[in-house]
């Protein structure tokens, strides 16, 4: 069973995250009054991932990232970010933290959002002896607009770069974050035409009633994927009618993290190298150097 180390100052912010995440049974939950303790509750036992405030005493939540990076890289961060805490979140996600859940949206947001980092954190080795011979790895899908195609498509992804050794699990699961982000918002906001304001997690009932309706059944995600030994790529393309290409953040921008920017394009510009969008935003081409 995954364990969740629930860190925040505040009891009462502290047990209303711990609470929903206690009432799925498959993780276990501990608690850490600030950064500080929580440091020494790693130190005892490692937590499978760690959800931290990030306005604390002592030991605040971008320092508590930055020493989990250093020292503990295989385990995941994730932010719970307020009004105001905009510039340290960005500075966190920039160094080593795997995303972040408004503390508004923990209710809708949150389970699904440690599930998905907690799944991407899993390594898989049955491979590793062949993979780790490759020096160049290109797949190409054509997905239909169904969202449960996309953590077998991430999956498989960290699994080669995994066998590879190209980068270390901390950016393993933020590249896979990365991955996840484009090809969701492709099959949701570009296909299925389904508007930004609404909520990713909320929104599951017109997500399936659009994919069983013209035109939005009839397009496509085709995503390319090509890893080798200087760069891994992601080109992701759908087939809707593009967006306004200014609303997309800048990479360390604290201002993208306000309530009304696109969460997904938060994260990707963040975690990769270059994210380049053409054709009205309709392809987004994604890269990490490896350095």
């Amino acid at each position: 069973m995954p364990s969740v180390l629930v860190v925040d100052d505040t009891a009462v912010d502290r047990r209303l995250a711990g609470g929903l995440l206690e009432k799925n049974s498959a993780i276990e939950v501990r608690y850490a009054e600030n950064g500080r303790k929580a440091l020494d509750e790693v130190d005892r036992e490692l937590p499978d991932l760690i959800l931290t405030d990030l306005q604390m005493p002592e030991v605040d939540g971008l320092e508590l990232v930055t020493n989990v990076s250093k020292k503990f890289p295989d385990i995941p961060v994730v932010l719970m970010t307020a009004h105001g805490s905009e510039v340290i979140a960005a500075q966190a996600l920039a160094n080593g933290a795997a995303s972040y859940v408004a503390k508004d949206d923990l209710a809708d947001a949150l389970v699904d959002t440690v599930m998905h980092i907690l799944a991407m954190s899993e390594s898989d080795s049955r491979y590793r002896k062949l993979i780790e011979c490759s020096t160049k790895t290109e797949f190409e899908f054509l997905l239909e607009n169904d969202p449960h195609l996309i953590p077998p498509l991430v999956d498989l992804v960290q699994q080669i770069i995994n066998s590879m050794r190209l980068f270390d699990a901390s950016v393993r699961v933020r590249l896979g974050v990365a991955l996840e982000q484009a090809v969701h918002n492709s099959m949701v906001r570009g296909n299925l035409d389904i508007n930004r304001d609404d909520s990713e997690f909320s929104d599951r009932h017109l997500i399936q009633e659009r994919m069983n309706q013209d035109p939005y059944q009839q397009r496509r995600v085709k995503t390319n994927i090509s890893v080798n030994r200087t760069e891994v790529r992601f080109v992701v393309e759908d087939e809707g009618d593009g967006f306004d290409l200014s609303t997309v953040p800048q990479s360390g921008d604290p201002q993208a993290l306000k309530y009304g920017i696109g969460r997904g394009l938060v994260l990707m510009t963040t975690f990769m190298d270059e994210v380049i969008f053409e054709k009205n935003g309709r392809v987004v081409t994604m890269i990490k150097k490896i350095t």
